[in-house]
């Protein structure tokens, strides 16, 4: 069997769903604050059915095949690197990385120590600081500061693990936005964003024994190299720059959220 067809990395089969609707992305709202935040026109969710049992101890073939199938090749989207158009991907990837990126956030209070903290005032306004870099960022609020600046006095309310988790990810990538940020100066519509597409994106279900809901999705942060190097999500690296698989294995359904940092839509098309 050649490589790459169906049936040699384990036996999984994908297929797009285009009908997926992720309205946490199309609706009005957040598409005004994805402009805001340089994000709209380069974020993008997919979503795609596979055919085979999920083992999350085999998600590096899983990823593999996924980027092998002859119904993701055509459908699966990425940025272009010049002038940002979306394209699919051109090329055979020969090595993947598949990051476990935890995912057992239930709550949005798990951010309520940003106004313990003084981060937030309790209005919501996000405390202001003198300017600094923290490459290629610009920090003018102490929740910028909190996220990317190691040795602040704040940076260890959040410990590494829950740095780690998807939640605390998707807060971090709005808050920080695309080439020509617009920041907020409240806290509310960076908590609102990630919680709208964290819901779309990740599964619950109640547990049969303990009644208590839980997470049943798995999330990786995928990078894939072709011959040359990296071929996704994109051939230059950028902290804003990611690929989030979030598996459902009960509905054995796979979300693609997908982000390349740049400039973002200014205005409606």
């Amino acid at each position: 069997m050649a490589a790459g067809e169906p049936g040699d990395l384990g036996g999984y089969y994908f297929r797009f769903l285009p009908q997926r609707p992720f309205q946490s992305l199309s609706s009005k709202e957040t598409r005004s604050r994805l402009r805001q935040w340089s994000m709209l026109g380069r974020i993008q969710a997919q979503a795609f059915g596979f055919d085979q049992t999920f083992q999350a101890y085999r998600k590096d073939d899983f990823v593999m095949a996924f980027f092998k199938d002859p119904n993701v090749i055509p459908n699966l989207k990425l940025l272009s690197d010049s002038p940002g158009q979306w394209i699919t991907l051109g090329t055979e990837v020969k090595k993947i990385e598949a990051v476990n990126i935890p995912c057992t956030q239930l709550s949005m209070s798990f951010f309520n120590r940003l106004y313990d903290e003084g981060i937030v005032r309790d209005n919501g306004h996000i405390v202001k600081c003198l300017d600094s870099y923290c490459d290629p960022f610009l920090i003018s609020d102490e929740l910028r500061k909190v996220l990317l600046v190691e040795d602040s006095e704040k940076y260890e309310i959040f410990s590494q693990p829950e740095r780690d988790e998807f939640l605390f990810c998707l807060f971090k990538h709005f808050c920080l936005g695309g080439a020509l940020c617009q920041y907020e100066d409240v806290l509310n519509p960076y908590l609102e964003t990630a919680k709208l597409i964290y819901k779309d994106l990740v599964s619950v279900r109640k547990n049969p024994q303990t009644k208590k809901i839980q997470i049943t999705s798995s999330v990786f942060k995928v990078t894939a190299y072709d011959s040359v190097g990296v071929c996704y999500p994109s051939t230059t690296s950028h902290e804003q720059t990611f690929s989030y698989f979030i598996v459902d294995p009960i509905k054995r359904h796979l979300h693609v959220l997908y982000h390349s940092y740049g400039v973002g839509e200014m205005s409606e098309h």
